[in-house]
């Protein structure tokens, strides 16, 4: 919807100077924008007139930009923002107001916190409907069918102009960030929702403009108590990082509600990651009542405890002392504690000392991005004894980065280099897009037999 109004905005410019010309461009019944007849026109030397209409329509596509003062500001002054601009109004009597709103929705003004019935300072039985000024210009801005209620509602047509404060709370986030930021540099106001804090990782050039940026989110996302940045790149060792609060309380204990589950832990001390719910329900989905699974980077549990309430048994571990804690907790929390057996240990250790089952179906998942891959030697020679014919081998999910321009060729690649062996039976999925050229992947194999027997050897990855 958004792309479709610039777009709209954008035929209403290149309308207003002669470059397009249409009849009519409306959102009709079937939800489609309907534009008849449309012509394109060949550019040509403009009038001073046609300059000054360019000059104006610019400044009208900038209407609902906040005061341009605030360019460059570094402590959020919220009346700054204020400024006046003008809006059309139509003049509806108080007692038809309800039959013609609904008529009107398509072309009233939208702004977060704002009124579009307002009072007539001049008729206390009259009330004054606020349309989007991009919209409605004259009277010829109605269509056939508004013309008719208004005929029957007896309604005048006639467009009026009226002043309008808009305000700090009437301006969306982007728009305040993008008045406030340099001009031409990227701005930042996405993050991920953990409970009552909102991680933000934000770029160099936004750093001088940090704790401004955190009190717009704060002020913007009902619910927020604190927003906080990432200072510095994930510790392998125990996934977490450092942070620091932007805006807010700096209280990090928080409880997250994730595909029906419920997690509580402090997000300073362990790693959480909101935008991997639809792949912590993908693996569940491969799961089956019975099967065996062992989760060697558990975290504080989102694929453990899934697997758990499948009737799965589980052996899970995580190397960060927090992290266990709270998978243990978080087990009893969601009441699959007698399901679970924590461990709190190395994952090379966990692999080689309880990843031993092989009656059922086993599945081991192997969540650790930055390092997960160079754990796939652990398995190589893992059971001493010969293969035979009723055995189970486990399927493993390794999840993996990649900067390379072919990732699913060069993770697998780098998993068959651990595991020694050629992958036959094997798939590979895209997770997510970490960053404009880093991919997060998951591989999912069938461990094979030559890899997991055999004579047991030292291999140590760095």
């Amino acid at each position: 919807m958004r792309l479709i109004r610039q777009c709209y905005h954008s035929a209403v410019l290149l309308n207003s100077i002669g470059f397009i010309t249409f009849d009519k461009l409306v959102w009709n019944r079937s939800k489609q924008w309907f534009c008849e007849p449309f012509t394109f026109r060949t550019f040509q030397k403009l009038s001073g007139l046609a300059m000054m209409e360019i000059k104006e329509n610019s400044e009208n596509a900038g209407l609902f930009c906040p005061n341009p003062a605030v360019r460059g500001m570094v402590n959020l002054d919220r009346d700054a923002f204020s400024k006046t601009i003008q809006v059309p109004v139509l003049k509806i009597r108080k007692e038809i107001i309800n039959k013609v709103m609904k008529t009107l929705k398509h072309k009233l003004i939208h702004r977060p916190h704002l009124k579009r019935i307002g009072d007539d300072p001049k008729d206390d039985s009259i009330k004054n409907v606020m349309l989007d000024p991009f919209i409605v210009t004259s009277e010829d801005s109605f269509d056939d069918r508004d013309r008719e209620i208004f005929k029957q509602l007896d309604i005048s047509p006639q467009v009026l102009q009226v002043d309008l404060q808009l305000t700090y709370e009437n301006f969306k986030t982007d728009e305040i960030l993008e008045a406030v930021l340099p001009k031409g540099q990227d701005v930042t106001s996405s993050f991920s929702r953990v409970g009552h804090i909102a991680h933000m990782n934000l770029r160099d050039h936004q750093l001088p403009y940090k704790n401004l940026i955190g009190q717009v989110i704060l002020d913007k996302n009902p619910g927020l108590t604190s927003v906080v940045n990432k200072t510095n790149i994930i510790d392998s060792t125990y996934r977490n990082f450092q942070m620091e609060v932007l805006a807010g309380e700096e209280n990090m204990m928080t409880k997250v509600k994730e595909n029906g589950f419920t997690y509580e832990f402090d997000f300073s001390k362990v790693y959480w990651n909101s935008r991997l719910a639809t792949e912590h329900d993908r693996i569940a989905g491969f799961l089956k009542n019975g099967d065996v699974v062992f989760d060697v980077f558990a975290g504080v549990g989102p694929f453990a405890i899934p697997a758990a309430r499948r009737n799965c048994i589980v052996y899970a571990n995580d190397l960060n002392p927090e992290s266990y804690k709270w998978l243990v907790h978080n087990c009893k929390l969601n009441k699959v504690d007698k399901k679970v057996q924590a461990f709190n240990t190395d994952g090379r250790e966990f692999i080689r000392t309880v990843v031993k089952e092989r009656k059922h179906r086993l599945h081991v998942v192997m969540n650790l991005p930055a390092l997960a891959l160079e754990f796939l030697d652990t398995f190589r020679h893992l059971l001493p004894e010969e293969p035979h014919s009723e055995v189970v081998l486990p399927t493993v999910h390794c999840y993996g980065f990649s900067k390379d321009d072919n990732p699913e060729k060069e993770v697998k690649d780098r998993a068959e280099e651990m595991l020694g062996t050629t992958l036959k039976n094997y798939s590979i999925h895209l997770v997510r897009k970490v960053a404009p050229n880093k991919e997060m992947m998951c591989i999912s194999f069938e461990l094979p037999a030559e890899v997991l027997f055999g004579t047991q050897t030292n291999n140590e990855g760095e």
